[in-house]
């Protein structure tokens, strides 16, 4: 039979001594006289304290003897069900992953009890030797700290280990050599006039009610007809999922009638479905492609006969973040032609430009395609600005859906037009 590792340790008589015991990760504890009240009372306290200690047992005599690969891999578990939203791993699960590899690298077979502020400076060197950028090396070194503080309260390690790890500071603007981080201005409203007719219908929409409302990526994309109250004359849309609902806030995107008149062919599916697919865009481009087809249908090949079967990437039923991104920096793409001899010639396909190129060539077109792009997520710096400008801060930042103005100042441009104003009314 197999094991039941998940099953919850059983209350028991010891025949020899009479006493109650339980087995718990091999050992078994006594808990006085069986059927006592005071037993059941130590047995319901010790497998509480092994079930919230995910069915680990570290012995206070281990904890200066345990590794930092066993901190590392009990923190792992742990983090593979927490960083979860959706049923799908966040970001920060992914970040994670990087940084316990970095650190398991370098002084995985060390006591946990030894690594100290200077492991964790040599772990950061690392990140400085990778070109990270200095608020992504703070930001990873403040996971790195709570990977100990979680093991701290997990009575893995000694507080002590926490607590010298947090002397030490993060990197200061202008005293590191890490780089800074190019700052995500607003994207020029003409550059996006440029760029649309060469999207997709369906992303072509997705742009423009993006631009209208100002939300953030992710919730245009899981925009569902279910999700917007249509009851008022503005539409009100309730994300089920967002950025902030693990802080306990509410969000609610705002859609007025220019955006309703984009974003309603888009309700007339099953309340539950994405609005936006891009399974549906591809098969909407097929459609385009087969009726501008000028061989006839009896030579050539047939809609479909020359397709791959059982392809192990299909188009997904809702865009993400990643995949809008993607759609937009194509369209960039196609919008904004590279330079001879960078550009494809007339007649060229894609796998005769890329051996005609050189590899100093490659590097000069990912370049230039890299200051030719830009990303769904400058359109809601534009929104931010725009509305700032119009209508003030507080207003940006009641449509943006943020807590605090400050963060509203990082997405909405200064006003540099009312200085001028200013300035020349008093010289």
């Amino acid at each position: 039979m197999p094991r039941l590792v998940h099953q919850v340790p059983k209350y028991r008589k010891h025949r020899a001594s009479g006493q109650a015991v339980v087995t718990i990760a091999g050992k078994d504890n006594y808990l006085g006289p069986h059927g006592t009240k005071a037993s059941h009372m130590l047995y319901d306290r010790l497998v509480v304290e092994f079930l919230a200690a995910g069915r680990q047992v570290i012995e206070p005599a281990k904890v200066e003897s345990i590794t930092v690969v066993e901190v590392l891999a009990a923190y792992w578990k742990h983090c593979k069900a927490y960083y979860v939203k959706d049923g799908e791993p966040t970001k920060e699960q992914a970040a994670f992953r990087l940084i316990i590899r970095d650190i398991r690298k370098l002084y995985g077979d060390i006591p946990a009890a030894e690594f100290g502020p200077k492991a964790l400076k040599a772990v950061r060197q690392v990140w400085h030797d990778r070109d990270q950028c200095r608020p992504t090396i703070n930001k990873n070194m403040r996971r790195l700290t709570r990977i100990f503080r979680w093991a701290t309260a997990e009575e893995m390690i000694l507080p002590a280990v926490y607590q010298a790890l947090i002397t030490v500071p993060g990197l200061k603007r202008g005293r590191t050599t890490a780089p800074e981080p190019d700052p995500v201005l607003p994207v020029d409203l003409a550059v996006v006039k440029k760029t649309i007719p060469f999207m997709p219908a369906i992303v072509r929409d997705m742009v423009r009610i993006h631009l209208l409302t100002g939300m953030r990526p992710g919730e245009l994309c899981s925009l569902r007809p279910t999700e917007v109250d249509r009851i008022s004359d503005i539409w009100e849309y309730k994300p089920l999922s967002h950025k902030t609902e693990h802080h306990g806030r509410s969000r609610s995107v705002f859609i007025g009638p220019e955006a309703q008149a984009v974003l309603k062919p888009y309700l007339l599916r099953p309340a539950d479905e994405p609005c936006f697919s891009p399974a549906e865009s591809m098969a909407a481009y097929r459609r385009e492609q087969h009726a501008a087809r000028l061989t006839p249908l009896s030579c050539g090949n047939r809609p479909g006969t020359n397709r791959k079967l059982n392809r192990s990437k299909q188009p997904s039923s809702q865009y993400d973040p990643n995949s809008y991104r993607q759609a937009v920096h194509r369209a960039c793409d196609r919008a904004f032609l590279a330079p001879a001899p960078l550009g494809r010639l007339e007649g060229e396909t894609k796998k005769q430009h890329c051996e005609r190129l050189s590899e100093e060539q490659h590097g000069a077109l990912k370049k230039w395609q890299h200051e030719q792009r830009w990303s769904p997520n400058q359109l809601r710096h534009a929104a931010a600005t725009t509305i700032r400008k119009k209508f003030g801060l507080e207003a940006a930042q009641v449509i943006l859906g943020h807590a605090a103005a400050d963060v509203t100042q990082v997405y909405a441009e200064r006003d540099a037009d009312k200085a001028r104003e200013v300035l020349r009314k008093i010289g």
